[in-house]
């Protein structure tokens, strides 16, 4: 029987059948009731005005864009409303209950956590909705970029641990958070992460499993290496992001049907002018430059959803306006942007020099 908070391993394994059934096709609806029979529209929190996009092999229908776990800037959305920026606090809590639940309300399904702190705040922040929502789970600081948990039975011990710490029964996609550039897994390190991966779905622990990493030759190995394995890959995608005309990753993600989201969208917010309070002078034109880049992205069928970190429910309602819009920009926006991506570029941080790697993917 399913509660508000958990659902048992019968449920489970049904809803896993079902998305296997959808990946495999489904059965055929009447002309009279094809409508309601869409898959997208039997998605978790399924809202008409939302697009939803097949998330590879896994059979799942994913909004057009979901919430990244993380929260910069986050202070100044406190800050703005007189609340305690602290991220312990009960107010930084009651934020990310009231935008994850405003992301339901608008159709957004998918939540991606990729640390400790941020599965323990979004597990808390799903609870009573947990049936409503995918969860994508990556304790990193028990992942592959520590050295400590690279073999298979450690990586599974970490995952283990910590759906019990956050009082999760299972995750809709465990991901393992790789080494992001630089020193690349050995052949055997990457074996491990496949063996934990195929084991915690054969488990029941995860339903459908993948990789993030921003190591884009590393990532194009894996999936055509462990096949059985890599179900969903996270990488970097931008606003300037392009694909490459031979050699690309997106060879691979399209012969194998693996499901994309593409993280950093807005170049660790290198794409704004403002600071992310809601007062700022720049935050309309922000909010402008925001949607153009959720629109370019969504322009790449291959890309199955940008994750942007949302900080409050106005932010939301922004990008779900951004879905709404037309995918292709005029000359005028594509203009605009262009812009706005030479001023990123050569605005970005010390420590985000390395997404120029990933202008073309």
């Amino acid at each position: 029987m399913m509660t508000k908070d958990k659902m048992t391993r019968r449920d489970f394994l049904r809803d896993s059948a079902v998305a296997a059934a959808v990946a495999a096709g489904g059965a055929a609806a009447s002309a009279a009731d094809a409508k309601p029979q869409e898959p997208w529209a039997k998605t978790r929190s399924y809202n008409p005005e939302m697009d939803y996009r097949r998330l590879g092999k896994t059979g799942l229908w994913v909004s057009a864009v979901c919430m990244g776990g993380h929260w910069k800037r986050i202070d100044k959305v406190l800050s703005a409303a007189g609340k305690d920026r602290n991220a312990r606090s009960a107010a930084f809590a009651d934020n990310r209950r009231e935008v994850v639940g405003h992301c339901l309300e608008r159709g957004i399904n998918y939540i991606d956590a990729c640390t400790g702190g941020e599965i323990m705040a979004y597990s808390k922040a799903v609870k009573g909705m947990r049936d409503k929502v995918y969860f994508g789970f990556s304790w990193a600081e028990r992942e592959s970029r520590n050295a400590a948990w690279r073999p298979a039975n450690k990586l599974l011990e970490g995952f283990e641990k910590g759906l019990k710490e956050a009082g999760l029964d299972y995750a809709d996609v465990w991901r393992i958070t790789a080494h992001e550039r630089g020193s690349r897994h050995t052949q055997a390190e990457a074996e491990a992460i496949a063996e934990a991966l195929v084991k915690a779905r054969k488990q029941g622990k995860a339903r459908f499993t993948g990789v993030s990493s921003h190591d884009h030759p590393w990532l194009k190995m894996l999936i055509e290496t462990y096949g059985e394995a890599i179900q969903v890959i996270l990488f970097p995608y931008t606003a300037d992001s392009k694909e490459l005309p031979v050699d690309s990753l997106f060879d691979a993600v399209r012969k194998h049907e693996i499901g994309v989201f593409g993280i950093k969208p807005f170049s660790s917010n290198a794409l704004f002018k403002g600071n992310g309070a809601p007062d700022s002078p720049h935050a309309e034109a922000d909010d402008r430059v925001a949607r153009l880049a959720i629109r370019y992205i969504l322009h790449n069928p291959a890309i199955t959803a940008p994750i942007p970190g949302l900080i409050s429910t106005h932010q939301v309602d922004n990008v779900a306006q951004a879905v709404r819009e037309r995918r292709e920009l005029d000359l005028q926006e594509k203009a605009e942007l262009q812009q706005a991506a030479r001023e990123m570029w050569a605005g970005l941080p010390a420590g985000y020099q390395w997404l120029k790697d990933w202008r073309y993917v």
